[in-house]
């Protein structure tokens, strides 16, 4: 999907993946909730990283991981549950969502 590398980076209890592009850094943070959920708390992609995907390929790298990992996600950067709502395929990793609809 992307032409460019993600990084992951892990910490106790909080990680963050990161894209380094011409001098330029986009990151996705997220915050460990025990060992089997994740929340996502900020995406941010500078504005000259931005209308090239950046953002949408962190989300997506998230999600990969979780559902290799057997993690849930709760999506409570606003950028990240945009993204998620517009793909329907991604929803299976996230916390709240059963088979593609929302729980409420």
């Amino acid at each position: 999907m992307s032409e460019f590398t993600i990084e992951r980076e892990d910490g106790e209890g909080k990680g963050r993946y990161v894209v380094r592009i011409d001098g330029h850094e986009a990151e996705m943070t997220y915050t460990m909730v025990g060992t089997r959920q994740r929340i996502i708390d900020h995406t941010g992609v500078p504005d000259a990283l931005r209308g090239r995907g950046v953002g949408e390929a962190l989300v997506l790298r998230g999600i990969e991981d979780a559902r290799a990992e057997g993690v849930k996600i709760i999506p409570l950067c606003p950028f990240a549950k945009a993204q998620i709502e517009r793909h329907p395929e991604w929803q299976d990793v996230v916390r709240g969502y059963d088979a593609g609809i929302k729980n409420r």
